[in-house]
C-alpha cells in the first residue's frame, strides 16, 4: 500500500480525523479540526501524505433508516468526490462509536475531565472507524 487511509468522524461542530500508518496496517488518532476548517486541513495535510482512500463514518439508526446527521455528512462525502475524484471513498456504519470511544478512554485510564473532552472523542471515535473498517477488510480477504 502506497498511502494512508484517513477516517473522518463527522459532526456538525467538529470532524474527528484518524489515519493508518503508511503500510495501512495500524490506525491513529490524528486530530480533531473545526468543521468549516476541514478543507485547509486537508490541503495541507495532503501535500506532505498521499491519501488512498476515505473512510466515512455512515450513522444510521437502529431500524437502519439515515440518521438525522446524515445532513451534515452527505455534504461533506459530496465536497470530497469534487475535489479529490481519484481517491476512494467509503461510507461505513458508525453506530456506537462514541460510546465505545467513552469506553476505550475509560478503560485506557483517560482522567474524567479529559473524557469530556468532545474533541478528543471526536478523534478516538474516527480510529475506531478506521480500525473497525480496516478488520472487517482483512476478513473479507
Amino acid at each position: 500500500m502506497a498511502g494512508r487511509m484517513m477516517a473522518l468522524d463527522v459532526g456538525r461542530k467538529r470532524i474527528g480525523i484518524a489515519v493508518t500508518d503508511p503500510a495501512g496496517i495500524t490506525a491513529q488518532g490524528l486530530t480533531t479540526v473545526a468543521a468549516h476548517e476541514l478543507w485547509d486541513f486537508l490541503e495541507e495535510y495532503m501535500q506532505q501524505e498521499e491519501v488512498t482512500e476515505f473512510v466515512v463514518g455512515y450513522p444510521v439508526t437502529l431500524r437502519n433508516e439515515p440518521s438525522e446527521a446524515l445532513r451534515w455528512i452527505n455534504p461533506v462525502i459530496k465536497r470530497l468526490r469534487k475535489l479529490y475524484p481519484q481517491i476512494k471513498i467509503t461510507q461505513t456504519d458508525e453506530r456506537f462509536t462514541s460510546s465505545l470511544a467513552q469506553q476505550a478512554m475509560l478503560a485506557g485510564g483517560v482522567r474524567k475531565e479529559k473524557r469530556k473532552d468532545k474533541a478528543l472523542i471526536d478523534k478516538v471515535s474516527a480510529t475506531i472507524i478506521l480500525q473497525s473498517y480496516m478488520e472487517r477488510k482483512n476478513m473479507e480477504r
